[in-house]
């Protein structure tokens, strides 16, 4: 019974990294479905925008990549029981993959710039913000809970998250006006890249230690 739960883990540890790997094929391959569209110019939300030639694609996968980062949250849980703050770095996980099943799509930009806005993208909006939130507490609990390496590791990953977060806020108004945005699109992806690669480097943490995880404290993430 703990052979097949012990498996049970790894696999949900496995989860993070294949998300991450599935996020980024995402991003490779469904813009080509869409002509026109510039992954350096435009964000990623415009890609599952209602409309967007590319919607049906990618909400059937990104629905995938959230149900993988959910499960991997469980597998952190799980595999860190005595570590208060990595629990609830796999807590936050698991809550960033749940409310990533219900985000809310935006629409088009000339639809916006028209004056078509509805509720809808007012709880885009209000997803990314609570998203954006839930991930830095992932991350931060996370960096806590590891060692000086990892640690470090994590700090350096929220610095680029806020550095490549601000530099996206003077293109919101643009989009809604839709008007050019021609690296808002980079600037997201460094952001989205950045913590995708967060989560492998847990995740192949976790696995490295998953057979001394008995201790109190979480193992010095020296390969971070």
């Amino acid at each position: 019974m703990a052979s097949q739960r012990d498996r049970l883990v790894r696999v949900a540890l496995l989860c993070g990294i294949v998300s991450s790997l599935l996020y980024v094929a995402m991003n490779a391959f469904i813009p080509m479905r869409w002509d026109g569209y510039s992954s350096a110019a435009q964000t990623v939300s415009e890609l599952s925008a209602i409309g967007a030639p590319t919607r049906p694609l990618w909400v059937s996968l990104g629905t995938v990549y959230t149900l993988l980062v959910a499960a991997f949250g469980w597998g952190v849980m799980t595999t860190v029981r005595r570590n208060g703050a990595m629990r609830v770095a796999g807590g936050l996980l698991m809550a960033y993959g749940i409310i990533g099943l219900g985000w809310p799509p935006m629409h088009l930009r000339e639809v916006l710039a028209a004056g078509g806005a509805t509720l809808t993208d007012t709880l885009h909006i209000v997803f990314a913000i609570v998203t954006v939130f839930v991930m830095l507490l992932a991350i931060g609990f996370g960096g806590a809970a590891g060692g000086r390496g990892f640690r470090l590791y994590s700090i350096a990953t929220m610095v680029v998250l806020f550095a490549c977060g601000a530099l996206t806020i003077p293109d919101a108004l643009r989009i809604q006006a839709n008007l050019p945005t021609p690296w808002v699109g980079m600037w997201e992806r460094i952001n989205i890249g950045v913590f995708l690669l967060w989560v492998v480097v847990l995740a192949i943490s976790l696995w490295r230690v998953r057979g001394a995880v008995a201790t109190t404290s979480y193992p010095d993430q020296r390969a971070a």
